[in-house]
């Protein structure tokens, strides 16, 4: 299909998207025309409406001030919030749609900051100008019957067709006035499968330096956008490509300079991308942000703890030790939240416990405990440690995930004979202070872990061997 062809069928298919929408478009945009008003839907809703992935937020632009827009929508919308309404923006919730309202935008920038000086614009062509890529810089007129006239000064329709994302102005001048707009580039292939125009690659090899003017937070939410994406593996090698990566997550690009100690891959960095991917395939709905992210850094600790043994071979030694202290300090760099630093950081540290497993040396009790360790974490786990088989050789691969398979089998069947999610001590603090006649303290918590540690051991035990066990243990310390 020609790109004239496959155009019309696009602009066809986004008004049917649109015209279903028409119980929200069509009220609005006579609200906005009784006033006197321009109203467009904008950006990233026209797009999407495009590529047939039109969701429930939908952004519009207009020549109307902030005060006036808020006055129009109070009456209309179900909810209201004006929280960036010094930015121009007026956000309401109408049925199931979250819409957001912006005065047309003409701004200036610094060039030191990302913060604009805002300025508003008189023209859509203001706006649009300004705006981060021209796959962005489309608009729809909106009037009283709902959606109107396609509007697309700035040619982004081709770049859409293309598969490309290129700025309205030269990169250089769009990402010194807003240098998180190179991530954002690099987010949209992981989101949409595009890729980056010839020029906007250049100028992110250049200016990359430029995004540490940006805030710990805003490339956090942008990170977490690339790797929840549809193809973040091309993302992640972009990133890399340009140089963005070594300024916000280094770790990265070095896991390039790692021959993996099957020489399987080309490296490291390559086999963490086959791993990414495969777990990825492994997920059950939604992206999974902790597991994506452990898979692509469960083996960053690998070039700390290279060695070249005798022989030629080389060994990582505790790089899982080595790799989940890296995950913390980075990610705590990154500001994310707390429990999200500990979950993948713990994913990172337990992916080697399966190693081993296929010799047949795992008891009962060694089962037990890889599910005590992984804990909440346990089905990402297994996730991880399958998706870590990136071997060339169909047997052995055949019989890692056979393996994988029975520990899953052993692990059903232990839980079904115990409560593996929540293994304890067969007595309780009361009662061991009750038997050995102790009060609170060190003590209590030192019979508890013994007790725990032969409940990983032996499995449950009765309340009577429980107690025996806890005499012999008092006894062995040479306690009266």
């Amino acid at each position: 299909m020609s790109d004239p062809d496959r155009k019309v069928r696009l602009l066809a298919a986004a008004a049917i998207a649109l015209r279903e929408l028409d119980d929200v478009l069509a009220p609005l945009g006579e609200l906005f025309a009784t006033a006197g008003h321009e109203l467009y839907l904008v950006g990233g809703s026209v797009r999407d409406a495009v590529l047939g992935r039109l969701g429930n937020d939908l952004d519009f632009t207009t020549d109307a001030r902030p005060e006036e827009v808020s006055r129009l929508l109070r009456g209309w919308a179900d909810a209201f919030w004006d929280v960036g309404i010094e930015f121009g923006t007026v956000g309401v919730r109408k049925g199931e749609h979250q819409i957001e309202i912006t005065t047309y935008r003409a701004d200036t920038y610094d060039q030191v900051s990302r913060n604009p000086e805002v300025t508003f614009g008189e023209t859509l062509s203001d706006d649009l100008v300004r705006r981060d890529f021209t796959v962005n810089a489309m608009a729809v007129r909106i009037g009283a019957k709902g959606a109107e006239d396609f509007c697309d000064p700035l040619d982004g329709m081709t770049a859409l067709l293309a598969g490309v994302i290129d700025t309205p102005a030269t990169p250089e001048q769009s990402f010194g006035d807003d240098p998180l707009r190179m991530l954002r580039a690099v987010r949209f292939i992981s989101q949409l499968g595009f890729k980056l125009a010839p020029r906007v690659w250049q100028a992110i090899t250049e200016m990359n330096g430029e995004i540490e003017r940006i805030t710990a937070e805003r490339v956090r939410a942008e990170l977490d956008k690339l790797i929840c994406g549809e193809f973040p593996l091309e993302a992640i090698d972009a990133m890399v490509e340009t140089g963005l990566a070594e300024r916000v997550m280094p770790e990265i690009p070095g896991m390039k300079l790692t021959i993996d100690e099957h020489h399987q891959h080309k490296d490291v960095y390559q086999h963490s991308l086959t791993v990414l991917k495969q777990a990825i395939d492994l997920e059950e709905g939604d992206p999974d942000l902790v597991l994506r992210w452990a898979a692509l850094l469960h083996d960053i600790g690998k070039p700390a703890t290279r060695r070249h043994e005798p022989g030629g071979g080389v060994s990582f030694h505790h790089h899982e030790v080595v790799g989940a202290k890296m995950v913390r300090k980075r990610m705590r760099a990154l500001k994310y939240p707390k429990a999200v630093v500990s979950d993948v950081a713990d994913l990172v540290f337990l992916h080697l416990r399966f190693h081993g497993y296929g010799d047949g040396a795992w008891t009962d009790s060694a089962v037990r405990r890889y599910v005590n360790d992984a804990g909440p974490l346990l089905d990402r786990l297994n996730k991880l440690v399958r998706a870590d088989c990136t071997t060339r050789n169909k047997r052995r691969a055949r019989r890692l995930q056979q393996n994988y398979d029975d520990l899953e089998q052993r692990i059903a069947t232990l839980k079904a004979a115990e409560d593996l999610e929540k293994v304890r001590p067969d007595l309780d603090g009361n009662a061991i202070m009750e038997l050995l006649g102790v009060p609170a303290g060190p003590v209590v918590g030192q019979a508890w872990r013994h007790l725990k540690e032969l409940r990983l051991d032996r499995g449950p035990l009765s309340h009577e061997e429980a107690e025996q066990a806890l005499r012999e243990w008092w006894a062995a310390r040479g306690e009266k």
